[in-house]
């Protein structure tokens, strides 16, 4: 099937890899020249694990190609796909201005029939407003048909999402574009992979109440750590104990400083508004995001106790300033947000990540000191913060992090390192909700 991707950001370049992967011939769309230039080459402009072998094997095989030229790229598909981003706006609704633009530049292209999806992350209704922008353009002769089909892709682990979901949802409004997106799908339908089927307004939905439902499961074990801290109980004890009841499971049970990214913080946001359009009320996603701010504070709170109350002129190595590992994106990043408050605290911060150092130096510029790794960051600090969980953070030399530390005191923000084990070693250790 010929399939086109508009939007070369991480969804846009995983989706359009992944239909290529599926034996689909692949055109992915962008206006930026110069990504699309890198991306030609095989170059991924943004850290994805696996990605770059997957794009360059089917560049190479011929299912994928990369163009600026959106018209004849509309003209040679069957499916579109939309990926461009939809940030938080200032009424807290997600900004579809970008998916607008898009539609409107595929509207001024139809002359037959093609399906439009839409796999960025819109409001409910945006289907229906994309069919007005077409239909106010196209001659009335011309049929096109418009769905939805959310991405539900994990970053760090979006190449494993795309080829091995969990499910598929498609939200259609005629059986023809039906027919055409569950072939589309066909080579993971056949591995069983669920294929949810419904209308356009509750596929938007879904990935909103998805994405929200695991933001409150993270503010949730969040406050639970906060009162194992005002009790001396074991949060990892706990969080397992509750994870072992299969109503519940284990995911999304592990404490820190708030959740980031490009998804849960504006999400979240965008329910709690479209509720409120809708003259509801949604508390308990409005106590998410309340939790997940106050969430970062109190690590900042932390380490600030940690330090006898005072951080002015203290030095402090930070590990991990992506939002997450395995990624080098920044966004909603708590780590970045803790850098930040101890910088306006006078504090002198020294800070590795494996990827987003470059992402963090246009951000914060010269108030941050990059180091190349984890033993250069604790040289000379009065206290090491692990607010990332990178894998090469878990096993340290900590007799030597010892011997560089101004004092040997540990904030672990991500629980990774077992507190006996370190005070036995002579650490001031800190975690979230551990004795």
């Amino acid at each position: 099937m010929k399939v086109t991707v508009i939007g070369l950001g991480p969804v846009g370049v995983v989706t359009a890899a992944g239909f290529a992967e599926f034996g689909n011939d692949v055109i992915a769309v962008d206006k930026d020249a110069e990504r699309v230039q890198l991306l030609s080459k095989g170059k991924i402009p943004f850290y994805e694990p696996e990605l770059k072998e997957l794009v360059s094997r089917n560049i190479k095989d011929g299912r994928l190609e990369f163009t600026t030229d959106l018209a004849q790229a509309v003209k040679d598909a069957l499916v579109v796909f939309i990926c461009v981003q939809t940030p938080q706006g200032k009424d807290g609704q997600a900004d579809t201005s970008a998916v607008k633009e898009v539609v409107r530049s595929i509207a001024g292209h139809l002359d037959e029939y093609k399906v439009i999806v839409t796999k960025s992350t819109v409001p409910v209704g945006t289907g229906t407003e994309i069919r007005s922008i077409i239909q106010s353009t196209v001659d009335p002769s011309v049929q096109f048909s418009v769905c939805s089909n959310p991405e539900f892709l994990r970053e760090g682990a979006a190449v494993y999402d795309v080829l091995n979901p969990n499910r598929i949802v498609i939200g259609v409004e005629d059986e023809r574009a039906k027919g055409i997106l569950e072939n589309l799908y066909r080579p993971l339908k056949v591995r069983d992979i669920p294929l949810v089927i419904t209308d356009l307004k509750t596929a938007e939905l879904i990935k909103y109440v998805a994405n929200a439902f695991l933001a409150m499961k993270i503010s949730f074990i969040n406050e639970v750590a906060n009162v194992c801290d005002l009790i001396e109980a074991d949060v990892h004890v706990l969080a397992k104990a509750m994870g072992l009841d299969g109503r519940i499971s284990p995911k999304f049970l592990h404490p820190g400083p708030g959740y980031g990214g490009s998804c849960f913080p504006k999400d979240t946001v965008a329910l709690r508004e479209i509720a409120r359009q809708l003259g509801y009320d949604f508390k308990l996603v409005g106590a998410t995001v309340e939790v997940n701010q106050r969430q970062k504070e109190i690590a900042v709170d932390k380490v600030v106790s940690a330090l006898e109350g005072d951080v002015s002129g203290k030095v402090i190595g930070l590990l991990g300033l992506s939002f997450k590992p395995y990624t080098d994106d920044i966004r909603e990043s708590p780590a970045i947000y803790i850098a930040s408050r101890l910088i306006e605290m006078g504090s002198i911060i020294q800070a590795y990540d494996p990827s987003a150092m470059a992402n963090t130096a246009t951000m914060l510029k010269e108030r941050v000191t990059f180091c190349e790794g984890p033993y250069e960051v604790a040289q000379g600090a009065d206290a090491l913060v692990v607010a990332v969980e990178w894998p090469e953070f878990r096993n340290l030399d900590f007799a030597r992090i010892k011997n560089q530390l101004n004092a040997p005191t540990i904030i672990d923000l991500k629980n990774i390192y077992e507190p006996t084990r370190l005070s036995e070693l002579g650490f001031k250790y800190v975690g979230m909700g551990r004795k």
